[in-house]
C-alpha cells in the first residue's frame, strides 16, 4: 500500500460524503463552478417552495386515519399565509371559531397532541403520520388519556399552549415544520410544554429538533419524546429545569425493544 497521501480534491470529496454541508465545493476562477451554484439554486427554491406550499390539512387527517386516534381541524388567528409570515403573533392565537370547537371537546386528558405546519408544510406532508405512529405505542405504554389530536393551520408553536388549555391537557406536544435550512426543508420539530396556558416562553418546553429519515430517524425521536413525556409527569416541569438524558436510558434498550417505525 502507498504512503502517498490522496490529492487534495479527493481528500475533499471524500469528506463532503459524510454531511450534507457544503464543502470542498471547489473553485472557478475567483468564483463558485457552476455546479455548485444550480445546486445552491435548488436548495434555496426547494426551502422557499417548503414554506409557501398550501398545508394539505385533509390529506394529513386521512394518513392520521389510519391510527387509533380521533382529529379535529383548526386554524390559527392568521387568515392567510401571507399575514401568518408578517404576524408571528396571529400563528399564537386560536381563531375564535377554533376555541369554541376545542372548548366542547374539554375533558381530563394528560396529553394533547398538536400537529402544525409551521415553516415547512413539507415537513409535516412527510414526516407527521410515520412519526405519530411509532410515538402512540409508547404513549400508549404509558397509560396516558390522550385528547383528540388537533391538526392545526397557519400555526405557531405557542398555539399549543391555548390548545392545551382549551382541552383541559396537563401537557402538549406540538409536531411541527421547522425553518427550513438549505440542507433539511422536511425538519419536522417536537415542542413539549408541562401546565400549558398563553403567556408561556420558549424556556417552559423541551424541544426535539430535525426529525426527518436524513436527520433524527422516527424510532429516536419517539423514545426521546416519550422518555420527556415522562419525566414531565413526574417531576410535574419542562423547559430548561428538565435536561434530555434519554441517551442513558436508550443505552439500555437493545435494537430489538426500539418501536417499530
Amino acid at each position: 500500500m502507498s504512503d502517498e497521501p490522496l490529492p487534495l480534491a479527493e481528500r475533499w470529496a471524500a469528506l463532503a460524503r459524510l454531511t450534507p454541508a457544503r464543502i470542498g465545493l471547489g473553485r472557478s476562477g475567483a468564483s463558485l463552478p457552476t455546479r455548485e451554484v444550480l445546486r445552491f439554486g435548488l436548495a434555496h427554491a426547494q426551502a422557499r417552495d417548503a414554506v409557501h406550499i398550501p398545508f394539505r390539512a385533509e390529506e394529513v387527517a386521512t394518513a392520521l386515519a389510519t391510527l387509533p386516534v380521533e382529529t379535529v381541524q383548526v386554524e390559527s388567528a392568521a387568515p392567510s399565509r401571507d399575514l401568518y409570515l408578517r404576524r408571528p403573533d396571529l400563528g399564537r392565537r386560536l381563531s375564535a371559531e377554533s376555541r369554541v370547537a376545542l372548548a366542547g371537546r374539554r375533558g381530563d386528558f394528560d396529553l394533547a397532541l398538536v400537529v402544525a405546519d409551521g415553516l415547512s408544510s413539507t415537513a409535516i406532508h412527510q414526516n407527521a403520520a410515520p412519526f405519530i405512529a411509532g410515538l402512540l405505542p409508547l404513549l400508549r405504554r404509558q397509560g396516558l388519556r390522550l385528547a383528540p389530536l388537533v391538526i392545526a393551520s397557519q400555526a405557531r408553536v405557542a398555539l399549543g399552549d391555548e390548545v392545551g388549555e382549551a382541552l383541559g391537557a396537563r401537557a402538549v406536544a406540538v409536531l411541527i415544520g421547522e425553518r427550513p435550512g438549505l440542507s433539511s426543508p422536511d425538519s419536522l420539530g417536537a415542542y413539549l410544554t408541562f401546565a400549558p396556558r398563553p403567556g408561556l416562553s420558549d424556556a417552559a418546553r423541551n424541544c426535539i429538533s430535525n426529525i426527518r429519515p436524513g436527520g433524527l430517524s422516527y424510532e429516536q425521536a419517539a423514545f426521546k419524546l416519550s422518555w420527556l413525556i415522562a419525566e414531565a409527569f413526574r417531576r410535574s416541569l419542562t423547559g430548561v429545569d428538565l435536561k434530555d438524558e434519554s441517551d442513558l436510558a436508550l443505552e439500555a434498550v437493545t435494537p430489538d425493544k426500539l418501536p417499530p417505525a
